[in-house]
């Protein structure tokens, strides 16, 4: 089971921190992934971070104001999202990697990889 939290309504240029807790698996071997959808538009894939937390990816709208963290023994994951923009908004969901201890790359999103995820948080940033 995977539950997001830290959403919210932010005006533009500010931040949000969203958590997502982890149970019923071994937090600690899965890769994990947060995504979006936005009104209107398709799942896409925000940011991924490796089991071990050593290596990070990001979608590039979104490189150098997000950061993805996440802590092991908390079973915990997080998303730092700072300088918002109006076209962050959308539901922020957590995703479980399908697959033990892998990395992942933009060219190969797949949104079947992910289909363990949460009910999402909501994110509205407004002009």
């Amino acid at each position: 089971q995977l539950v997001e939290s830290g959403g919210g309504l932010v005006n533009t240029g500010g931040s949000l921190r969203l958590s997502c807790v982890a149970s019923g698996f071994t937090f600690s071997i899965y890769g994990m992934i947060w995504l979006r959808q936005a009104p209107g538009k398709g799942l896409e894939w925000v940011s991924f971070i490796t089991a071990d937390g050593t290596n990070t990816r990001y979608i590039d709208s979104v490189k150098g104001r997000f950061t993805i963290s996440r802590d092991n023994a908390k079973k915990t994951l997080f998303l730092q999202m700072n300088s918002l923009k109006p076209e962050d908004t959308g539901v922020y969901y957590c995703a479980k990697d399908l697959y033990i201890d892998s990395d992942y790359h933009a060219h190969l999103w797949d949104p079947a990889r992910f289909l363990i995820r949460g009910h999402g948080a909501q994110v509205t940033v407004s002009t």
